[in-house]
């Protein structure tokens, strides 16, 4: 299972940043995707999560500014960030978990200037 990330970068407090994530294999192969991050220092937390069946699980922290999506015909997971602010600055891990297997991707940097 191979999951690429794509779409981090900087911006200000307050803007916005999509990241999207490709499977290797069909999104509907997996029981649950999403995004994790993990800032220096602290560890990996869940960001959101999409069940197989379109089940949505948000942090608190992100609930009501983050979004995510799919695209199954592209195998693909999406995360749009609104209202950033510097303590979303993170690495951010695409996830897919396939029967008992856990799989990440390499991850992307997304930093928040204040």
């Amino acid at each position: 299972v191979q999951l690429v990330e794509s779409g981090g970068g900087l911006v200000q407090a307050g803007g916005s940043l999509s990241l999207s994530c490709a499977a290797s294999l069909s999104i509907f192969s997996f029981n649950t995707m999403g995004w994790y991050r993990q800032a220096p220092g602290k560890q990996r937390e869940l960001v959101a999560t999409m069940t197989s069946g379109g089940t949505t699980n948000y942090a608190d922290s992100v609930k009501g500014r983050f979004t995510i999506s799919r695209n199954n015909a592209k195998n693909a997971v999406y995360l749009q960030m609104n209202s950033l602010k510097p303590e979303d600055t993170s690495v951010y891990y695409c996830y897919a978990r396939r029967f008992s297997n856990d799989n990440w991707g390499q991850g992307t940097q997304v930093t928040v200037s204040s």
